[in-house]
């Protein structure tokens, strides 16, 4: 079997970054196109070039892969220009895409085949939903329906994971005292990690599979509950889980999913983020490695990083402030069963 090409539209953050190392695990050579902010990992061909700028894909003027993954969430132009230069010298194109395309909310058990939001190909950056849509419609026109694969992914978790979930949640929980844990303790999640998202995502390209596959995990691959006691169990942490019903959070005019991450009331808003079908893609290979490996992982790259958690420039930070967490704690903690 000759070795693979695979050029990443991106490879130093997250999921490219994940994809990147992978690739490289099974031999093949990695080319990776990126603004150079941040290093590659060692042993990919770097080439430099920002998508949104005048000649900024000048670097792909010339070559030929096998695979191209692409993880832009931006403007959906880039991603038809990007396409369009590469239609005739790749075999098939990889859109890392999110299930947020679909109309919100979508109903517990929505697969690929519900409503997605209007967008287009040749649009500038709107909002996200959009954005990922028009990038999906970018690269299906360019490359063809055969030869574009969709992965809408959920909530992605993991090494690298520069939107700061579960970095916060283990920095949060390393520093000790009590720990205002949202409920109910059992309440179901899904998501993936980055690194079985990129592996699915390469066999999938590799196997020549095409159109949309929601990616993450089963529902109730892991609970709240076994994130966070696990996340105090790897931290090594004296840190008590404070569990605190979901109508006293809210009430304390906490956001979840933004403030307390990951976690999400139960309700049409969980079930559509945390209930969604994934028969199509386990039946197509996805594995999901234990909530204990995501975790451990975590912290390991978290504690080996010498500046902290990078982040997006274009996002806002996630957590809870000190400050509101000893409020809320102080005024339920009787209530709240102390772990």
């Amino acid at each position: 079997m000759s070795t693979r090409t695979l050029l990443i539209l991106g490879g130093t953050g997250f999921v490219g970054r994940a994809a990147a190392e992978e690739a490289l695990a099974r031999g093949w050579h990695v080319t990776v196109l990126n603004r150079g902010r941040a290093a590659p990992p060692p042993g990919v061909r770097a080439l430099r070039g920002d998508r949104t700028a005048d000649g900024g894909l000048a670097a792909l003027a010339e070559g030929e892969w096998d695979y191209v993954l692409d993880t832009w969430s931006d403007a959906p132009v880039a991603v038809r220009d990007a396409a369009r230069l590469l239609a005739g010298r790749a075999r098939h194109y990889t859109y890392i895409s999110s299930r947020s395309v679909y109309v919100f909310p979508m109903a517990a058990g929505a697969a690929e085949d519900a409503p997605v939001v209007d967008a287009s190909p040749d649009a500038g950056a709107t909002e996200y939903a959009a954005d990922k849509r028009g990038g999906e419609l970018a690269a299906t026109a360019e490359f063809g329906a055969d030869r574009t694969l969709l992965v809408r992914c959920g909530l992605i978790l993991g090494p690298y994971e520069d939107v700061g979930r579960l970095p916060w949640w283990l920095t949060r929980i390393a520093r000790g005292g009590r720990v205002l844990a949202p409920g109910p303790r059992d309440l179901p999640l899904q998501y993936v990690d980055g690194r079985d998202l990129a592996a699915w995502a390469l066999d999938a390209a590799d196997a020549g599979l095409s159109g949309p596959y929601d990616l993450v995990s089963p529902p109730g691959h892991t609970t709240m509950g076994r994130l966070l006691d696990t996340c105090v169990r790897v931290t090594g942490s004296a840190a008590r889980l404070c569990w605190t019903d979901p109508e006293t959070v809210l009430a304390a005019g906490i956001a979840p999913w933004t403030q307390l991450p990951v976690w999400l009331p139960p309700g049409e808003t969980h079930d559509a983020l945390h209930g969604s079908d994934v028969g199509k893609a386990l039946a197509a290979g996805l594995r999901c490695r234990p909530v204990t490996e995501t975790v451990e992982a975590t912290w390991a790259w978290l504690t080996g990083l010498p500046d902290g958690v990078p982040g997006r420039p274009e996002r806002s930070p996630v957590g809870l402030d000190p400050e509101t967490e000893a409020r809320v704690l102080a005024s339920v903690f009787k209530g709240a069963s102390d772990q």
